[in-house]
């Protein structure tokens, strides 16, 4: 089985992926890491040096990669992922999708820290961060909304969260 966790940069697809893999036995994979290491280059390095489609393509080919092995994984996808080519349907198609949902001012709080890691936000000043993601979530949630799962993650601890994707995938 694979389970996809998809949402906004900073929803906490990282974080929660890991403790969910720790804790069903399941190997982790975050495709923007995988990506990362098999081109030898950080995600702001692939951006800057060949640009967002090259990187696009890139995420297309190691997305089909991992979604056809036959491991058990749970996979967190980029921020993204699900808006290009049609991922969201083969993300659906091949494993458990689950769409980790933060507020606006949730995430602007938590991605404001990492704005040197996040080439999309990187030159976007704090006042015009929540415009900028009402606007990114605006466009996303349509792609987001197509998960299997629906999660809110404001206010909650990890671990309340991957107990409840659990209980929804029954493991």
């Amino acid at each position: 089985m694979i389970i996809s966790l998809v949402g906004y940069m900073g929803s906490g697809k990282s974080h929660i992926s890991k403790i969910l893999s720790e804790k069903i036995n399941f190997k982790l994979i975050d495709l923007d890491k995988e990506i990362s290491r098999r081109n030898k280059l950080t995600i702001p390095e692939i951006f800057e040096k060949k640009g967002e489609i090259y990187f696009r393509k890139l995420e297309r080919e190691t997305l089909e990669e991992i979604l056809a092995s036959e491991e058990n994984v749970v996979l967190s996808l980029g921020g993204g992922t699900p808006v290009y080519y049609n991922n969201m349907e083969i993300v659906n198609l091949n494993s458990k999708s689950i769409f980790l949902r933060a507020s606006i001012g949730t995430l602007a709080e938590r991605i404001s820290k990492q704005k040197d890691k996040r080439p999309l936000i990187a030159k976007i000043s704090e006042e015009d961060l929540p415009e900028f993601i009402a606007k990114h979530l605006f466009e996303r949630n349509e792609y987001y909304g197509k998960a299997q799962f629906n999660i809110n993650t404001d206010n909650r601890e990890p671990e309340d969260i991957v107990n409840e994707i659990i209980e929804k995938l029954y493991l």
